[in-house]
């Protein structure tokens, strides 16, 4: 029988390049990625992937199969209620371990099926707005969450197609969102925050060629599971520490990013043993709605239906939209000093030194984007809508944003300790005329197994801003309202591991100058009130 092949997921390998210092469980994309656990006992490795990639690992959870550590003594083999085979996996990181031997049987065939929910519960103390257009304050709770149910195919098990791997995602969004309720933020303060819908997420098939140097991924694609991730900043939960707040504001949609996909071609190159380049060609906009998916389109409403337009035109996720721009995406990635593990020996270092990964990269957006500034017949924009006039932005080709990412260990006891220290920073810029979000700067500081007893468990500081553009700040200052500034947020998290498949993270963040500092919808010439925010973020994966 065939065994498990090495993962090779990007996220993986970051991880394995940073001597499995970042968070266990990597808060990318939908839901969350487990990544593989440090062993409590010599002579094991075991594995557990959460995200698209190789052979046996689905795109929301399941174990891999123990890896014999070189040179260590034997381990007992899996002593939990699943049967040991030659293609059996280690399911205690699964609530419903084996499934009564269905995982196993399916496993033989190369099929994985996993499930994974992700709840929040949310508190506003301070601040914010009031929601549904009411008279009464910001503040109260809030919940959120979503279930996620994938199918991962290795076609080299079933079909005896070498490197080849098939997925298919589904998404049953639930819950309210208590940024666009009561915050009114530049950046949601979850990063699963999303309109309420059950949707095809992600299809995709993904072949790799000479030895894994090269693979390619068609179909309907999450870019940000893939590109302009920070592996230490993975660990919070504000959504800028994801996709960041520049594609998030300024692309229709926030681009093929969570809750949205787009048909995409994605290729990735590993140049060297710690130089990888990946690109990407992707649909800009996957629901299509071009005309009132901005604040500065529609009259200066927007999408008063859907302000995200994440289900205008889209709720099923099915439309497989070609019709619009196109967004192309590349990315450089460097390892300094990198740690490869028992299914990377060829990424390990030969260098002494603390581990870091440091990203360049870029997209531009061949797509039409309104002017902030202009309407269509050269007025202020912010004037016209000011005087009642019915007019349109005008329509300027293309969009660009450049970034750079770096994750850097900064401390550990000695080589093998588990207890480290991380610090890790981003940053995004772009154009100002044609975007509400001009630069964006996120950066943070980590503590990996903080407790002796705790490997698994980390407690992160991290603070972010973003800068309204100039374009935004001339059409609000045009129609006689504050010009918004910058929007700062700090927050403070906690990731526990109380059972391998079940962690809760507490959280705490606070917002300086939400918006910017722009005024209330409800409260003419007052500003939004700076906000203190309780979270309570849990997952469990079946």
């Amino acid at each position: 029988m065939l065994s498990p092949r090495a993962d090779h997921r990007m996220v993986v390998i970051d991880q394995e390049w940073l001597g499995d210092s970042g968070p266990a469980v990597q808060r990318i994309g939908p839901a969350s990625m487990r990544m593989p656990r440090k062993p409590r006992f010599a002579g094991a490795q075991r594995g557990v992937g959460l995200a698209p990639g190789r052979a046996t690992d689905g795109r929301i959870g399941r174990g891999a199969k123990a890896q014999p550590v070189p040179h260590a003594p034997p381990h007992k083999p899996d002593t939990d209620d699943d049967v040991t085979t030659d293609t059996d996996s280690d399911t205690d990181d699964n609530l419903l371990g084996n499934m009564g031997g269905i995982r196993p049987w399916l496993d033989r065939y190369g099929i994985t099926f996993d499930l994974q929910e992700v709840d929040e519960l949310w508190g506003n103390l301070t601040g914010g707005i009031p929601p549904n257009g009411g008279n009464k304050a910001g503040t109260g709770p809030a919940y959120n969450g979503v279930t996620m149910p994938t199918l991962t195919i290795d076609l080299e098990k079933l079909i005896g197609l070498k490197d080849g791997v098939f997925n298919i995602s589904a998404l049953q969004i639930h819950g309210r969102s208590i940024t666009a309720d009561r915050l009114a933020n530049y950046n949601p303060v979850s990063g699963i925050e999303a309109d309420r819908s059950t949707r095809l997420f992600e299809l995709w098939y993904e072949q790799a060629f000479w030895d894994d140097r090269l693979d390619i991924k068609l179909g309907q694609q999450d870019l940000d599971s893939e590109f302009i991730i920070s592996t230490y900043g993975a660990l919070y939960l504000n959504s800028n520490f994801s996709w960041p707040m520049g594609p998030s504001a300024n692309l229709y949609a926030g681009g093929p990013s969570w809750p949205l996909a787009s048909p995409a071609v994605r290729l990735r190159y590993r140049a060297a043993s710690n130089v990888t380049l990946m690109f990407a060609a992707a649909n800009d906009n996957p629901p299509g709605n071009r005309f009132n998916s901005f604040p500065v389109q529609n009259g200066g409403q927007g999408n008063t239906a859907d302000p995200t337009s994440q289900t205008t035109h889209d709720a099923c996720g099915c439309r497989f939209n070609m019709n619009t721009g196109a967004m192309l995406i590349g990315e450089v990635q460097y390892a300094l000093n990198p740690e490869g593990g028992s299914e990377h020996p060829d990424l390990k270092g030969k260098g002494n030194g603390l581990p870091g990964v440091y990203k360049l990269g870029g997209y531009y957006d061949t797509g039409r984007f309104p002017d902030w500034r202009y309407a269509s017949n050269g007025q202020s924009l912010g004037a016209a809508y000011a005087r009642g006039e019915q007019v349109q932005p005008r329509m300027m080709r293309g969009n660009w944003l450049l970034y750079g990412i770096v994750d850097q260990m900064v401390w550990r006891p000695y080589r093998k300790s588990p207890t480290s220290l991380g610090v890790f920073a981003r940053a995004t810029g772009n154009g100002g005329d044609r975007n509400m979000i001009s630069y964006a700067v996120d950066a943070g500081i980590n503590l990996k197994a903080p407790f002796a007893s705790r490997e698994n468990d980390t407690l992160g500081f991290g603070w972010g801003i973003g800068r309204a553009s100039s374009g935004a700040r001339d059409y609000y200052r045009t129609q006689g309202f504050h010009a918004p500034g910058t929007e700062n947020h700090i927050e403070l998290t906690y990731q526990a591991e109380v059972q391998p498949w079940f962690v809760l993270q507490p959280d705490f963040q606070y917002i300086f100058n939400p918006s910017g500092g722009l005024e209330s919808d409800q409260w003419r010439g007052h500003k939004v009130a700076d906000e203190l925010v309780f979270g309570l973020h849990s997952r469990i994966s079946f």
